[in-house]
């Protein structure tokens, strides 16, 4: 049912290499780079996430409940893709753990400040 999704950024250059670190983690790659924005995947046709400077060329700020949540696999890879994101020069917005139960998840914000998950179901 997803498409894309995408945050902004104000470095794209940084995002790119944060990014290109992070997601090359899960397989993922860019698979489209339009100058103004990157679009990460593991296949055309599949769902993207994407990093972009604002069109309308104003600075790009996170937005106040949006959150991008992204598979880990398992409990381990949220462990692991956390931890990665963490080193990276993310943010923590609370720790790998289990939320709810069969829920599990670690939040992070991305270095423009965008709210990020990876969890698990199971």
């Amino acid at each position: 049912m997803i498409g894309y999704a995408m945050v902004g950024t104000n470095d794209l250059a940084k995002a790119k290499a944060f990014y290109d670190a992070l997601l090359g983690e899960m397989g993922a790659k860019v698979l489209m780079d339009v100058g103004r924005a990157a679009f990460y995947g593991t296949a055309m046709g599949q769902p993207m996430f994407g990093i972009c400077v604002p069109y309308n060329q104003e600075a790009a700020n996170p937005g106040n409940g949006n959150m991008i949540a992204l598979p880990g696999g398992s409990r381990a890879g949220v462990d692991k893709l956390y931890a990665k994101a963490i080193s990276l020069g993310a943010t923590d917005e609370g720790a790998p753990g289990e939320r709810m139960p069969g829920f599990y998840a670690g939040y992070f914000r991305d270095l423009d400040g965008n709210k990020l998950a990876f969890f698990h179901m199971g």
